[in-house]
């Protein structure tokens, strides 16, 4: 190893040609903090500049994930104390997420394990997105209350169909094959070949390292139905997409779905239709920041963490509790400019 610093979330190292991110709070489940999103863009703004790294490589600490998201307990505490730390730290997570969408060189994304929420805006926006037969990659959000946000809802309304909407809805996961179809992964690779890959890297570029090991991830069950299923999706009104359901006899996809915040699927579902017009990821994530901070000032953020992994009871209640009493013209309100909007730079795509 010609070069390594430690800190106690989040590593760097750079190995020949190959610069190292790993992600590095393995008992949670690599969840990103704050101060992991500042240092990794601190990092690959060192390495951008540095002529010897040809390639990065962000990486999960551990063998159960990725990233599992954000530090959602902090985001709690925040938000009953009525803090600001939290738009903080989508500003900056969000400037990252379009960082690693357009560095300069090669990123690679050992998206091994379980990848959710800020794992998919930290791994599928990369140039190089590998999976394997442990990955288990979705946008949980409307189980806590909030919104498909990281850039989640651009690559969601871009996926197949409505294969990106039922996930979102559901607050689904998928596996290797389901996240190369939807277009949130570009490889499958067995985790027994990740350490073959990661020292081709130090040598290699991106496209041959990962050429040599790959191999065929299978049928995407999420295609399963799809016709029928993209039909159901493709209304824009949730309470609509519900009927659809239970008419083609998918009680089991509608008791998940009505599960989910009312307020945060009415969000979801008016977020995705309006990512599909947008004309970039800069653009949606722009959108989603002004979303999420407004989410901020609803209960069901704060009740769904609570429910989830504060008290653990999986009994959250939403207010309001039905979609009949979401004040839809209240929510369309949450997409307007914010006085100190989110502004990513213009960074160069090439070296």
């Amino acid at each position: 190893m010609d070069d390594a610093v430690e800190t106690p979330e989040v590593r760097f190292s750079v190995e020949g040609a190959l610069a190292i991110v790993t992600l590095d709070r393995p008992r949670a489940l690599n969840a990103l903090t704050h101060r992991m999103v500042i240092e990794i863009a601190t990092q690959l703004d060192t390495w951008e500049a540095d002529p010897a790294v040809e390639r990065v490589l962000i990486e999960g600490a551990g063998d159960r994930a990725f990233c599992a998201g954000g530090d959602i307990v902090g985001i709690y505490r925040d938000a009953v104390s009525g803090g600001n730390a939290t738009e903080q730290f989508w500003r900056d997570e969000y400037t990252l997420n379009a960082r690693i969408a357009r560095y300069p060189l090669p990123v690679v994304t050992f998206m091994d394990g379980i990848v959710l929420g800020g794992g998919v805006g930290l791994a599928a926006h990369a140039s190089h997105r590998v999976v394997t037969e442990t990955s288990s990659v979705g946008m949980p959000e409307p189980t806590i209350g909030f919104v498909p946000d990281v850039g989640g809802t651009w690559l969601l309304s871009h996926a197949p169909g409505e294969l990106g909407t039922r996930l979102a809805l559901t607050a689904g996961s998928t596996d290797a094959a389901g996240a190369i179809h939807l277009g949130m992964a570009d490889s499958f690779v067995p985790r027994e070949r990740l350490t073959r890959l990661r020292e081709a890297l130090t040598t290699q570029g991106a496209d041959e390292a990962i050429a040599a090991v790959a191999g065929e991830a299978g049928h995407p069950s999420i295609a399963d139905d799809q016709v029928t299923l993209d039909a159901c999706f493709a209304h824009d009104d949730v309470a609509t997409i519900l009927a659809a359901l239970r008419a083609s006899g998918r009680n089991d996809l509608t008791e998940v779905i009505e599960s989910k915040s009312p307020s945060a699927l009415v969000l979801t579902l008016a977020s995705l239709r309006r990512s599909r017009g947008l004309p970039s990821l800069e653009a949606a994530l722009v959108q989603e920041f002004r979303v999420s901070v407004r989410c901020l000032g609803l209960p069901d953020l704060a009740e769904g963490i609570r429910a989830q992994v504060i008290d653990k009871d999986r009994s959250p209640r939403w207010s309001p509790a039905s979609l009949a009493d979401v004040d839809t013209a209240a929510l369309s309100d949450f997409f307007d400019p914010l006085p100190h909007d989110l502004t990513l730079p213009a960074w160069k795509e090439e070296r």
